[in-house]
């Protein structure tokens, strides 16, 4: 047996062992999952996956024309008053599946010819991810894993998660802890996501295609400009300037729209201004930013979300 291959089982134990006293992500909830007890995500021992397909919505180089081999998995580490995902994120208990057939659904997507394999709110499942990337290699899985995260993550276990993924893609979604609490309840969200995409940008470097524009390893960094500055997303793009790589790759999102929650909260029962985003795209220019997208302006833009279209496009100082 090949030594990464031990290094990856071993690295499956070790993820797997920390079921039995949850400590998956900033939470550190403790419970036993192992014996059935759920913590704050609600998840239990085996994946629970919502829907899975092709996606065409995502950015442009994990689309593709083939689309990214997306897999919705039910529940999340967070609690977003706004989430846009909530039917399956805080509502929806979707059948459990085992983790080979997990493996066996990402080999199914890529034998459909989606470029890539997309995990969507992976963290609290990430034990039984790596196993079934593991299972699906093995087996002849040879697309990138797209590692598609709320960017609520501790440093230690994307340490473990080296070797099963190729493509982190997080959100900056605060730069306050304060407003990650009120809105998400997500304690400590800042230090925890700044410190994760470190090592995640460590493991992946910036992002890399292909001759046909298609990512097949590196880092998109997404971030969702909210109204009101409540996301204080300056300030993210001025860490992932200074602190990762002038070279990122960074996905600006103005589709952020008031559901689920959000009604309750005035300040987040609009959509974001013109205005905001400008001032959030004249930042990423200053900065030097020059890779990645740019959604359209929000009065021009289809509001539509999970799994439709979300137009993206690029700008003279960003490369596609």
């Amino acid at each position: 047996m090949a030594n990464k291959e031990i290094d990856l089982k071993q690295k499956i134990e070790k993820l797997k062992s920390l079921l039995e006293k949850c400590e998956l992500c900033p939470r550190k909830c403790r419970v036993n999952r192992a014996a059935g007890q759920k913590g704050a995500c609600r998840a239990g021992m085996q994946p629970a996956v919502y829907s899975q397909g092709a996606h065409h919505g995502e950015e442009p180089a994990l689309s593709g024309k083939k689309g990214s081999g997306t897999i919705f998995f039910t529940h999340c580490t967070m609690s977003c008053v706004y989430c846009q995902n909530f039917a399956f994120s805080q509502l929806s208990d979707a059948e459990e599946i085992s983790i080979e057939e997990l493996g066996e659904r990402m080999l199914k997507l890529e034998s459909q010819g989606c470029h890539n394999i997309n995990l969507v709110s992976p963290t609290h499942y990430s034990p039984q991810i790596a196993e079934a990337v593991f299972n699906a290699k093995e087996n002849g899985l040879t697309v990138p894993v797209v590692y598609n995260t709320s960017g609520y993550e501790l440093p230690e276990i994307i340490k473990l998660l080296e070797g099963f993924i190729d493509i982190y893609l997080p959100d900056m979604r605060y730069s306050e802890n304060g407003c990650a609490f009120k809105y998400s309840n997500a304690a400590n969200y800042v230090e925890n996501n700044r410190e994760a995409i470190k090592e995640m940008y460590k493991q992946c470097g910036d992002l890399k295609v292909d001759e046909k524009g298609i990512a097949f390893r590196g880092l998109i960094i997404r971030c969702l400009v909210l109204p009101e500055d409540i996301s204080g997303t300056e300030k993210s793009l001025e860490f992932i300037a200074g602190e990762i790589s002038p070279d990122s790759y960074v996905s600006l999102m103005s589709q952020y729209y008031p559901v689920y929650k959000a009604e309750s909260y005035p300040e987040l029962s609009r959509k974001i201004k013109n205005s905001e985003y400008k001032k959030i795209t004249d930042k990423l220019e200053s900065l030097g930013l020059h890779n990645g997208w740019v959604q359209e302006a929000p009065s021009e833009m289809d509001t539509s979300f999970g799994g439709h279209r979300i137009k993206r496009k690029d700008l003279g100082f960003l490369n596609g």
